[in-house]
């Protein structure tokens, strides 16, 4: 086990969140059809589009270090991921509903942010420089996002979700 070394902690740290992507990228039209707003189904849809391109990128870095792209389950995308499912049903049709499924598709961008980031700040010490930039994009997507939804909640979904309580 001494023998590890960052190249082995960057692969397999790689194929989880491989795995996280692709599970997300399931998930998220499921998400989509469950949202009662018409901005949060657009951006569910939106960044189903993205996690597409982000699995592409992930391919990418996969072949860069001579790897095949491989998923590794990860147990806090599935945990998150089965939150989301547990709000969607125990609130549906309630005014809380989206604020439940924007703060769960919140939980998964700041999973991705963390990971991405780290992946991002190993490749640079490993000398992989092509997937510094991949990771970089992906990280930039994520965090663009993760503000979007901050702002929709803001704006739109938490109001909604208090004013049809009361």
């Amino acid at each position: 086990m001494a023998d590890k070394t960052l190249d082995d902690l960057f692969y397999e740290t790689l194929k989880d969140i491989y795995y996280a992507e692709r599970k997300i990228l399931k998930t998220l039209p499921k998400m989509a059809r469950a949202a009662q707003s018409e901005k949060l189904k657009a951006a569910f849809q939106q960044h189903k589009d993205e996690t597409e391109g982000q699995i592409e990128r992930l391919q990418q870095v996969f072949e860069i270090i001579g790897k095949r792209p491989r998923a590794k389950t990860c147990a806090a995308i599935d945990g998150i991921v089965e939150e989301g499912e547990e709000i969607m049903e125990e609130f549906k049709g309630s005014p809380a509903h989206d604020a439940g499924l924007l703060a769960s598709a919140q939980a998964v961008e700041h999973y991705e942010i963390s990971r991405y980031g780290t992946l991002r700040a190993w490749a640079k010490q490993l000398g992989y420089a092509e997937a510094v930039k991949l990771l970089d994009a992906t990280l930039a997507e994520e965090s663009k996002t993760d503000d979007a939804l901050t702002k929709l909640a803001e704006t739109a979904v938490n109001s909604a979700a208090q004013k049809k309580a009361a």
